[in-house]
């Protein structure tokens, strides 16, 4: 009864897939634990995955709020590098005048190293959570627009002088045939700048913060507190599975399987 249920819910090659990687990664922490252990690796160059687990219960540490400081600034980035890239590749596809105009300056902006950019951020915004958002969002803005920008071009363009010569208005052309077909590179760009919005973020929090992960790591450094630095890293790792998954959960209700761009 509980297989039959289960393969309703799930196919059977989505059990095989999330099985084979719930076991790698079990396997993984076996093997760092059994190298720690058996290796005699000094617990400050590498901890167990005990130890590790046990610094949450450190009460300097503050876990909770540091790791919702952090998330705030990579899914504020992330959702702000969604909303303005896709908006101004519509903007690209509506005026081939504005693209021209418009991508030679993004392209140079995004030349500009980011972690140059992050003392600016500071004297413009102060420390906190606003600067750290922004970097983010400027590491993974360029790939979610580079991406859908090139998702409008693909579209046939025999297939649009069809809907054209049927008189349809630029708007039912938009939704109807330029949109949908754009779809999967979107997603591509948006899977890109989920990793790029978590290492925006933590940047931002090594250049200059008071609170979060990556400043906590900074903190513990000094005393090599590497189990605290270590269940940092992992805290930082499950932020960015969590949007990565939920990036792909959109777009398993957005796209066909065979529509999806790898």
């Amino acid at each position: 009864m509980i297989r039959n249920r289960t393969t309703r819910l799930l196919p059977p090659d989505a059990v095989r897939r999330y099985g084979l990687a719930a076991l790698s990664h079990l396997v993984l922490i076996l093997v760092w634990y059994l190298v720690v252990a058996y290796g005699h690796v000094p617990k400050f160059i590498v901890p167990s995955p005990i130890a590790t687990v046990a610094s949450l219960g450190g009460p300097n540490y503050h876990w909770i709020n540091n790791t919702l400081v952090t998330a705030s600034e990579i899914f504020g980035g992330y959702s702000l590098a969604v909303v303005i890239g896709v908006a101004i590749a519509i903007a690209f596809s509506w005026s081939r005048t504005a693209e021209e105009a418009a991508m030679p300056v993004l392209v140079t902006f995004n030349m500009i190293p980011k972690v140059a950019l992050g003392p600016l951020f500071i004297v413009w915004f102060s420390y906190g959570i606003m600067p750290n958002t922004i970097m983010a969002f400027a590491i993974s803005f360029f790939p979610i627009l580079l991406n859908t920008v090139r998702g409008f071009r693909e579209v046939e363009p025999e297939l649009l002088e069809l809907v054209r010569s049927l008189h349809s208005s630029k708007w039912q052309i938009f939704t109807k045939i330029q949109l949908p077909s754009a779809l999967p590179y979107i997603f591509s760009g948006m899977k890109v700048g989920a990793i790029l919005a978590v290492a925006g973020a933590i940047v931002g929090e090594f250049l200059g913060s008071a609170r979060g992960l990556g400043y906590l790591m900074l903190q513990v450094q000094v005393t090599l507190d590497t189990p605290a630095m270590f269940m940092a890293v992992i805290l930082i790792t499950l932020l960015g599975v969590i949007l990565y998954a939920a990036v792909l959960g959109l777009e398993r209700l957005a796209i066909v399987r065979d529509a999806r761009v790898n």
